[in-house]
Parts: C-alpha cells; sequence; structure tokens
C-alpha cells in the first residue's frame, strides 16, 4: 500500500536546523513535512552544544521561539583567555558593538522548537524508516518513506536535508557535487558533563604546557569541561578522578580553588 502526499518542502532531519527550518518557512507561508527517523524522545536526549552566538539567538527570536531561551538562558557578553597563569577577559559585548552569546542548550532549542511546530498542528513524522530520496535534481523530487508498514510518497518542490553528515540526503547528492573541507588536527577533544556549577561565570579558555582546556556550562548548576588529548588516547583511559586532576592542572590558582567536581553524566 502506497499513500502519496504533496507539500512545498520535504524536510529530512527534525533536530534543530530542520525544525528551525520548518518554523521560518511557516513564518513565510511556506508549506513543509519534515521526517525524523528517530523518535522524538530520543532527538531531545541527545546532548550537543550549549552557547548561542547572536545571529543564533536573533534567528529564534525571528522563529518566534525564544521566550524560554530569553527566560532561562545565561547571557554572557565576554569570556576570559587564560595565557602563562593568568586570565585576560575579553569584553565581546563592547568589541562587537553589542552582541553577546547565550548560554541555552541545544536539547533545550530543539524542545521549544518541537513544542511550537506541535502546537501548530505542523507535521512532523517521526519513525520514518527507509526514507529515500528521488529525482532532487529535477524540477519535480520526491521523498518515500516506510511508516507502519505503509510506503509513503511525498512530492514536493525543494528536499531541504537537515539530517548531518551521516544523513540519506549527503549519501544521496552525486560525489562530484560535494566539496569538502577539512582541517584534521593532531590531537583530540575529551568531553565531561557534570551537575556541577560552573567554575567561573563566562567561559575560560585555558592555554597551558600541558594542552588546552575550555571550561564551559550549560546551566548555573551543569558544567561541562574539555580538554586536549593525545589521539590515541581513549574514553575508558581516563576516570573522573584523572580527568578532573589534569583539568586542575591547566587551570590558575583561582580557578582550581573555585573548581567544585562530582560524578560525569557524559
Amino acid at each position: 500500500m502506497t499513500k502519496a502526499t504533496r507539500t512545498q518542502v520535504a524536510i529530512i532531519g527534525a533536530g534543530p536546523s530542520g525544525l528551525l527550518l520548518g518554523q521560518l518557512l511557516y513564518k513565510a507561508g511556506i508549506d513543509a513535512i519534515i521526517l525524523e527517523r528517530q523518535t522524538g524522545d530520543y532527538v531531545l536526549s541527545r546532548i550537543r552544544a550549549g552557547v548561542l552566538e547572536q545571529v543564533c539567538i536573533d534567528l529564534l527570536d525571528e522563529a518566534g521561539v525564544g521566550q524560554r531561551m530569553h527566560a532561562e538562558g545565561l547571557v554572557h557578553s565576554g569570556f576570559d583567555l587564560l595565557f602563562k597563569g593568568e586570565r585576560h577577559r575579553i569584553d565581546m559585548n563592547q568589541l562587537t558593538g553589542g552582541k553577546n552569546v547565550m548560554v541555552y542548550g541545544q536539547t533545550e532549542v530543539t524542545r521549544d522548537l518541537m513544542e511550537a511546530r506541535a502546537a501548530l498542528g505542523l507535521p512532523t513524522v517521526y519513525e520514518a524508516n527507509n526514507v529515500q530520496v528521488h529525482e532532487f535534481e529535477t524540477n519535480k523530487p520526491r521523498v518515500t518513506y516506510e511508516k507502519d508498514g505503509v510506503t509513503h510518497t511525498i512530492e514536493c518542490d525543494f528536499i531541504a536535508g537537515c539530517d548531518g553528515f551521516h544523513g540519506v540526503c549527503r549519501a544521496s547528492a552525486p560525489k562530484d557535487k560535494i566539496r569538502e573541507y577539512e582541517k584534521v588536527y593532531p590531537f583530540g577533544w575529551l568531553g565531561l558533563l557534570s551537575d556541577t556549577p560552573p567554575v567561573h561565570h563566562e567561559l575560560i579558555y585555558a592555554n597551558s604546557p600541558r594542552g588546552f582546556a575550555l571550561c564551559s556550562q550549560r546551566s548555573k548548576t551543569r558544567s561541562r569541561y574539555y580538554l586536549q588529548v593525545p589521539l590515541t588516547d581513549k574514553v575508558e583511559d581516563w576516570s573522573d578522578e584523572a580527568f578532573w586532576d589534569e583539568l586542575r592542572n591547566r587551570l590558575d590558582p583561582e580557578a582550581r580553588a573555585q573548581l567544585v567536581t562530582g560524578p560525569s553524566i557524559e
């Protein structure tokens, strides 16, 4: 059994990019259907970046989903650079003519977009299996997918691939149409997320002889830290205690004294 549907834009991927595109298209009076191979709960379980730049803040406001972000997010007008044991604050707000960043997790952005779309009754299909794009280089592209034993076809004017590097859209594009730009560094990043208060009210980027460290945050009670490590290191090589000890060694005395440690949640 096959069911056919018509829309203007078929969006593949219900992460923040696909959902935001869907919201902006709705604001512009353009119909769209979003397909996602995972469940909505799974999408919300993915822990991703937590700092929004000004252009992203403005775009979420334009999409009409910025209310909770402004109520719960943490505005940062600067950050600290740590060199040779000394911290130097960069006043980003002053240097950029009033721009800031917002600490507000990608999970929360996704939740706001999902709830806004559901409240408007706009179509999002979760657990869409075997999604395939067809004839996307013509003026009559279409998308097929399977759901509950039924094959569905979406005829559309445009297909928006918002399903990431490993998604079906990128894999479907002709190789000669893809141009990659990549810079490979000779080290890796080891990240730790913990339900502990941040070491500082703004981010700290630390340069030390032992390697780089980043002190970031998700909220006033959740912290995110990163260490530069050799590419040969594996996650299982590092205990929580070893991570915290190494982080202390890369920070200045003031930050070391303020660091609150605890079990990792990721």
